[in-house]
């Protein structure tokens, strides 16, 4: 059995809890733009200052004329996604192909829930893609085991201050470094305030606090009959941590220390007070007010967005995308159902997560990285590395990495930031500013290999038992505990 010992003591040194640890000017970390000055006006102020040609940039790393073979496997598109972000896609894959087209790709797109079970499959017969980009809590956990090429920014032309700094520390295991953001992501709370107004609440204010979020939601369903708040506690759903881990944070809880300024990993926090008195929330609103839809133990964020666009859903947290997946469902209504959403549409609102109960705020900062893999782990056991660090420089662009980011998310490649794509966007995103305010309050991910095992099914795990009454909030957080403990101490998954 691996050794994670080492690993984990470096992880935990390098370690930050918020991204507002490590902003720091550029004349300090020669970031491409500066992170210490981070706020809508900035964002706005650099957006269309500088063009990138893409081609040229990543012809200085493979040849634009290069012959070889590249297998590719990414999260694709799915049924939550705007469709702005299907023709991005189409988009990227007929530019890469116009750009190097004597690299002949097979690529497969998978959903983000089957994306990680499949990978290890095929990495257990040593039949994975050459290339992969994963979700952000993935990585590390591939890297520990020896599956992923050693991989930096500077491998295919750009620079690692080109990154933000919390997302650089999920692709790094042991000091070094095995894969390059492809995108960061922060959420944002979305209410219909006409809901609000109608539940007797203010429609131009948010709910400050968890707390809040819980009487809301509760005098919502009361007044009005329809659920407060979309709660989603999935199993093996990415949905899920991303939407309970602000909440779990925000009352001053936390799985580990990873919401610390200086996080060790070594303490761990799923049955601290705080912990349960965040479970406890998302009881009160499940078993006690039901408040929230019945159907929260199954749903993901897609099974929202329908309900809240026919005014059956008073809050949720997601991207800024939804504003205009909403857009998109709204076109295909008709008649009264139209009429309906339009009016959702017209009172939706974008806010900062709440906070817990002493102020903190917190959200994941979420995202995806690109990846190389070993040769042996791969079909045919050769990785093409010219046609592998094409795809990865062409992914990691400014203006690549901003446009497959462009309607959910942001591009891993601060640069993207300064490109006229980054300009239309704010022009043309609603909310977008929300959202992208969010990034200095983000949380990564423990950076260890377990932290697949425990976001996508110990914290669900942990909601589930609680929400169905087969454990108390108590029982089911020392549960969870426990579980963390064991998966731990014992070495990896």
């Amino acid at each position: 059995m691996r050794n994670y010992g080492f690993g984990r003591a470096l992880a935990r040194g390098m370690a930050v809890s918020t991204l507002m640890v490590s902003m720091m000017s550029t004349s300090v970390l020669g970031q491409s733009v500066d992170l210490s000055k981070w706020s809508p006006e900035y964002v706005r102020s650099i957006a269309g200052t500088e063009e990138f040609d893409t081609a040229e940039l990543c012809g200085a790393v493979t040849p634009l004329d290069y012959e070889g073979r590249l297998t590719f496997w990414y999260q694709g598109v799915f049924e939550g996604d705007p469709d702005l972000l299907r023709q991005y896609y189409k988009d990227f894959f007929e530019a890469f192909r116009a750009t190097y087209p004597n690299i002949e790709l097979e690529e497969q797109a998978l959903t983000y829930n089957d994306l990680l079970d499949k990978f290890r499959t095929a990495l257990l017969g040593n039949a994975g893609p050459m290339v992969v980009r994963l979700q952000i809590l993935g990585g590390v956990e591939f890297a520990s085991k020896g599956y992923l090429q050693e991989l930096s920014p500077e491998d295919v032309g750009w620079k690692t201050e080109d990154f933000w700094p919390g997302a650089m520390k999920s692709v790094m295991w042991e000091g070094k470094t095995y894969g390059i953001p492809t995108n960061n992501e922060t959420m944002a709370l979305i209410w219909n305030a006409d809901i609000f107004e109608r539940a007797g609440l203010d429609p131009e204010a948010p709910p400050a606090t968890w707390d809040d979020v819980v009487a809301y939601s509760k005098q919502i369903h009361d007044k009005l009959g329809v659920a407060g708040y979309g709660l989603v506690a999935r199993k093996n759903a990415g949905n899920t941590p991303y939407r309970f881990m602000p909440q779990l944070w925000g009352y001053g809880g936390g799985v580990f220390d990873e919401a610390d300024p200086n996080p060790t990993y070594e303490e761990i926090r799923l049955d601290s007070d705080a912990s349960k008195q965040a479970l406890q929330a998302s009881v009160d609103m499940y078993v006690r007010d039901q408040s929230v839809p019945v159907s929260a133990l199954t749903n993901q964020q897609a099974d929202n967005q329908p309900l809240f666009l026919a005014g059956q859903l008073g809050m949720m947290i997601s991207h800024p995308s939804d504003y205009n997946v909403m857009l998109d469902l709204q076109a295909k209504a008709t008649g009264d159902d139209q009429t309906k959403a339009q009016t959702v549409i017209d009172n939706m609102r974008y806010g900062l997560i709440p906070t817990g109960p002493d102020g903190k705020r917190a959200v994941v900062f979420g995202g995806s990285n690109i990846h190389i893999l070993n040769p042996e782990y791969v079909e045919g056991g050769e990785v093409d590395e010219a046609a592998a660090k094409a795809m990865v420089c062409f992914w990691t662009s400014p203006e690549w990495s901003l446009k497959m980011a462009y309607a959910g998310s942001n591009p891993g490649n601060l640069n993207g930031f300064k490109t006229k794509w980054m300009k239309e966007r704010l022009d043309s995103i609603k909310f977008l500013d929300v959202t992208t305010s969010m990034l200095p309050y983000g949380v990564p991910f423990p950076t260890l290999p377990e932290t697949p095992e425990i976001m996508n099914i110990i914290i669900p795990d942990m909601l589930q038992n609680a929400l169905t009454g087969a454990m108390t909030v108590d029982e089911a957080a020392e549960d969870a505990a426990e579980k963390v403990r064991a998966l731990t101490e014992g070495g990896g998954l």
